[in-house]
């Protein structure tokens, strides 16, 4: 007979491992490269000492002169919080004890709610790897004459329907009648959505869409790296290294503008680019590029069973939370995410994952992990922006 014990076993030692992998290499190609370590992690905080520029201690001379004044590596000094990174499952006690005496269909409820919940994880994480941290996923682009619960904003890429979000002022307080609301529908011609509340608040233009209290509690992803915002605890005044190169109102997309970004940080910084990931457009772009100068479309594959197109080598891949026009050239080897420890279920003091909710016949179980992403060398990484026709 099925029970809640069996349920226990089944998340403990049948789904944890398949999720952790599919969180940790089956997101998208970019994470997948990235490597996870739990190095520098220090109590609740990433402490990491990273070099930069060279070691002053060379020079020429006579062969009776003064050997070089010493002048050791030029380190600075990272700090972040980890990042808190939830997910939940919900099970009813009706639905469980339903399905006490057929196996069967336990395990096609319990599935459902993992896939659902894997579904949901891949979404966020690979939406956080381009974000600044902020948890922002869209802006309020015209300010409401009227209280609505239709609004309209400035993009609707990072939004899907279902997801529980709220409305955040300029001042940086939450609307109480769009905090916690879901997203009841999502209009992607008109850059629409529709949450699920009865709307007292009139939204004003520049108002913030977060998800569900994520507010600057998300990964610093790619946004913070090309932000002109402090980065990692340091100022970035004085600190050239900590600035990544952008290319600004590019146009046309071309082989030959491709190569400079890369010759310029492989000739400023020595960085080598091994990872290309761009917008939709952006790729669809690039291929009438390649169809115009009648050049072989090469593919390859990659870890974690994602298929790529070939730039002399180097995956360049699509990927949907890339604002359009927008390409970034990285080497992926100066990433790393530092985590506490890999995706773990949430144990109560009794060791059990899942936990009645408080004042509900229902039981739930959280998976976990504590985390953020750092790149080492920003001055590294490259941004072609204002990619046209």
């Amino acid at each position: 007979m099925v029970t809640l014990e069996t349920a226990e076993k089944a998340l403990k030692s049948v789904y944890l491992n398949v999720v952790a992998d599919q969180l940790n290499v089956g997101v998208n190609p970019l994470l997948a490269k990235i490597e996870q370590t739990s190095a520098d992690v220090w109590g609740k905080e990433i402490i990491k000492l990273v070099p930069y520029g060279l070691n002053g201690g060379i020079g020429a001379g006579t062969e009776t002169g003064s050997l070089p004044t010493p002048a050791p590596n030029n380190y600075d000094r990272f700090k972040l919080e980890l990042k808190n990174l939830y997910g939940t499952i919900e099970l009813s006690d009706k639905a469980i004890r339903a399905s006490q005496s057929n196996t069967g269909a336990f395990v096609n409820l319990l599935n459902a709610e993992m896939e659902g919940l894997l579904k949901a994880s891949k979404f966020n994480l690979g939406r956080m790897l381009y974000g600044d941290g902020s948890g922002t996923l869209a802006k309020v682009a015209e300010a409401q004459t009227t209280a609505s619960a239709t609004i309209a904003l400035d993009s609707v890429r990072n939004i899907m329907e279902g997801m529980v979000v709220d409305v955040i002022s300029a001042s940086g307080s939450a609307y109480s009648d769009f905090t916690g609301v879901r997203v009841k529908s999502v209009d992607r011609v008109n850059k629409t959505i529709t949450v699920e509340t009865v709307a007292t608040s009139k939204l004003a233009q520049g108002d913030s869409v977060t998800v569900q209290g994520s507010l600057n509690n998300e990964l610093t992803g790619l946004g913070a790296i090309f932000s002109d915002k402090d980065l990692y605890g340091l100022s970035r005044a004085g600190r050239s290294w900590l600035a990544p190169k952008t290319y600004s109102e590019v146009g046309a997309i071309s082989s030959s503008k491709i190569q400079s970004a890369i010759d310029y940080v492989d000739e400023i910084a020595g960085s080598q680019i091994d990872f290309i990931v761009c917008s939709y457009d952006v790729r669809r772009k690039y291929l009438d590029h390649l169809a115009l100068t009648r050049t072989n479309i090469d593919y390859m594959n990659l870890d974690g069973g994602f298929k790529a197109l070939s730039y002399n080598g180097i995956p360049l891949i699509a990927d949907r939370f890339v604002e359009e026009g927008d390409m970034y050239l990285l080497n992926s080897k100066d990433f790393k995410i530092h985590q506490l420890c890999d995706w773990r279920w949430l144990e109560g003091d009794n060791g059990k994952v899942i936990k009645q909710k408080a004042g509900s016949a229902t039981y739930g179980a959280t998976l976990v992990k504590y985390a953020d992403m750092i790149c080492d060398k920003p001055i590294g990484q490259v941004k072609l922006s204002g990619i046209t026709d």
